[in-house]
């Protein structure tokens, strides 16, 4: 337990984390990943390229100690890390090392006349405390995982059972347990943890479950990113028979019971959650209103699956907007999505339940929309792609 004096040396490096915090966590990822390479699968290197995950390590620390006091409001964020976590399996093994490296890493940005040993010491604490309230959440996710009908603890092997081109940039791939054995049941929006190796290196991946469970498979819908080392492996080299080892299903994004009218709104490959919510969906009575963005007609993917429930069932109003012109099959509306554009597609009751993900700048805008429309920020839900570990 951390002592007041303690609390007060890490509540005393709040404003040295809100000016330096990036720079202090982006040479403890250098110094970790350089000298742990045990830990370099649990990272995507795209993210530490472009400065998202230190960025996204460095606001957990400010929020931490800023509520160094009181975690309870951390509470929501806690969640998320764990089932990133759990999606990537960190283990209790991973914490030592990050730990170590981390108060290098304060030590060595700081310098010795402001990183003391009494700092050093009590943020040692500050890290222990968090450490051994992460590891235990995730256990307990393990563990439930592991006992539940279907499920089990670490990776899995799946056997690719069909691959499906759904748009330009999007692949679908249906995998079953190549052990013939049952499936783990999940919330639609959560996400597979997925480990493979690529020439030569492991990675590891989180990718959304794109369809409803059914018992019988999982479906991830792949985009292919321009330099991405994974996403191009699965798009040019795992075909159908191939084998891939899964983690089981995490994520806390989900759909919740409600009897209000479901909004669902997604920019490019943020579809592919939502897609599984509005399948979910559809076998209620509630009205849904699916908002989609996309580039173009070429890269929306399951759009005609979309259409075809839109006509099929009266609950359902779907609206696309292109930032491009369509040719066969025209958009609702084309350029950026707009405040205006949105107050027309939302119920003109704002009493509802909103889900909403895609890139950062658009997620930006949407919430900004939606607060400024009278949406309660305690009925929206949504989930920036990108980092959100702490180890």
């Amino acid at each position: 337990m951390l002592s007041a004096q303690q609390r007060a040396i890490i509540k005393a490096t709040v404003p040295l984390l809100e000016t330096g915090g990036e720079a202090l966590t982006t040479h403890f990822y250098r110094l970790m990943l350089a000298e742990y390479p045990e830990v370099r699968p649990l990272f995507n290197q795209a993210h530490q390229a472009s400065g998202d995950q230190p960025r996204a390590l460095a606001n957990g620390v400010l929020a931490y100690a800023r509520h160094i006091d009181d975690l309870t409001p951390l509470g929501g964020l806690v969640g998320r890390i764990v089932n990133k976590h759990v999606g990537l399996q960190i283990l209790p093994e991973h914490y030592p090392i990050v730990g170590a490296c981390l108060l290098r890493a304060i030590r060595e940005v700081l310098g010795p006349d402001v990183a003391t040993d009494e700092v050093i010491e009590a943020w040692g604490a500050a890290y222990q405390q968090l450490a051994t309230l992460l590891i235990g959440a995730e256990e307990q996710c393990y563990a439930t995982q592991e006992k539940a009908a279907g499920g089990w603890r670490g990776a899995r092997a799946f056997r690719v059972a069909r691959k499906a081109q759904e748009s330009a940039e999007i692949t679908s791939f249906y995998l079953v347990p190549a052990d013939g054995g049952s499936l783990l049941d999940f919330e639609p929006g959560q996400y597979i943890g997925l480990k493979l190796v690529v020439d030569g290196a492991e990675v590891r991946r989180n990718y959304s479950l794109s369809a409803p469970p059914n018992g019988r498979e999982y479906r991830i819908s792949v985009k292919r990113q321009g330099d991405g080392v994974v996403s191009n492996h699965l798009h040019d080299r795992i075909g159908e028979g191939d084998t891939l080892e899964l983690f089981p299903p995490s994520g806390n994004f989900t759909l919740q019971a409600s009897d209000k009218p479901l909004v669902l709104i997604s920019g490019g490959v943020g579809i592919t959650p939502t897609l599984a919510m509005l399948q979910a969906a559809l076998g209620g009575s509630r009205a849904i209103h699916f908002i989609h963005c996309a580039r173009n007609q070429a890269v929306h993917a399951f759009r005609d699956y979309v259409d075809a429930a839109a006509g099929k069932f009266p609950q359902l109003k779907r609206f696309y907007c292109y930032d491009e012109p369509g040719e066969a099959q025209r958009p609702d509306a084309i350029g950026l999505l707009t405040k205006e554009q949105l107050a027309q597609w939302l119920p003109q009751d704002r009493d509802v339940d909103v889900y909403f993900l895609g890139p950062k700048p658009f997620m930006r805008n949407v919430q900004r929309y939606l607060k400024e429309l009278g949406v309660p920020e305690a009925q929206t839900r949504y989930e920036f792609f990108g980092p959100e570990a702490m180890a």
